[in-house]
């Protein structure tokens, strides 16, 4: 909530700040005068002023762009003194992410969050929970030899799974898992040995992993999600196929934490019921 001032704590509240930001940059009258375009005279009125009055708005924005800062921090409208670009630069990155090679960017960032709970909407099956032989059927057409750098990765976000202590939340499309189990689409020509193998996987390692590992199935006709995953409180990262938009600014990435929740709470499949779900697929083939 932000606090009224009237104007003579406003100008109070100018003063200190203009001075605290000159000292943090260790930035002289003269200096400042220089970089505002003013006389060193009128830097000194600025300091000493004690009257109830602001100085105009382009005195205000020069001071705060040669002091590095941001004039609604030198006024008392913000808490933050980074300017807008700046705080852009801290709570939002884009990183390349070439499809499926080793990404040092996501080990760190999954490292980063050791001991929260990360919630994961894939883009399509999560590779760490892949079978080798089905890695090399999607990877090999269109990586060659770069493919075994995506099947160590996918293993080793496995062993991160493992040994970091971290409560995995996976919301996978109803649409995309009933897809593979019946061969539609991108899977058409994935043999049905290798889609029954991969089944059975997944219901070994959901048993093995439980509660650590939770899997929900959502209806993308009742509910969607790009493909996105939150890091604890940390940052929420967004796939938008060759790149990750990464945000680390707590409203977004609780915004993005409450979407998540909502594919769990509208699950068509929740977490208890994954085993008798797969398993039915199986069958089924």
């Amino acid at each position: 909530m932000q606090i009224k001032f009237d104007k003579r704590d406003r100008a109070d509240l100018f003063r200190t700040r203009l001075a605290q930001a000159m000292a943090t940059r260790t930035m002289s009258q003269s200096a400042l005068a220089r970089g505002v375009g003013a006389d060193r005279s009128t830097i000194s009125q600025l300091l000493s002023s004690d009257g109830p009055r602001l100085p105009n708005a382009q005195i205000v924005a020069e001071c705060a762009s040669a002091l590095g800062v941001s004039a609604d921090w030198l006024l008392g409208l913000t808490e933050r003194p980074e300017s807008a670009a700046d705080l852009m630069a801290i709570n939002l990155s884009i990183t390349e992410a070439p499809r499926a090679l080793v990404d040092e960017q996501i080990f760190a960032w999954h490292k980063e969050a050791a001991g929260f709970k990360i919630r994961h909407v894939p883009a399509a099956l999560p590779d760490m929970l892949k079978l080798r032989e089905v890695l090399e059927w999607e990877y090999e057409p269109h990586l060659g030899r770069t493919s075994a750098q995506a099947i160590r990765a996918s293993e080793d976000r496995l062993a991160l799974l493992l040994n970091l202590h971290s409560d995995y939340e996976i919301a996978v499309s109803l649409h995309e898992i009933e897809c593979f189990a019946r061969a539609h689409g991108y899977y058409s020509d994935l043999p049905r040995d290798l889609r029954a193998a991969q089944l059975d996987r997944l219901i070994e390692l959901y048993d093995q992993l439980f509660p650590t590992l939770r899997l929900h199935i959502f209806d993308a006709r009742r509910t969607y999600s790009s493909p996105i995953t939150v890091f604890g409180p940390l940052l929420a990262v967004f796939y938008v196929g060759r790149y990750y938009i990464a945000f680390r600014d707590s409203e977004r990435v609780q915004a993005f934490t409450t979407h998540f929740d909502g594919l769990v709470r509208q699950a068509a499949v929740p977490d208890r019921d994954i085993i008798p779900y797969l398993q039915g697929l199986r069958d089924a083939l």
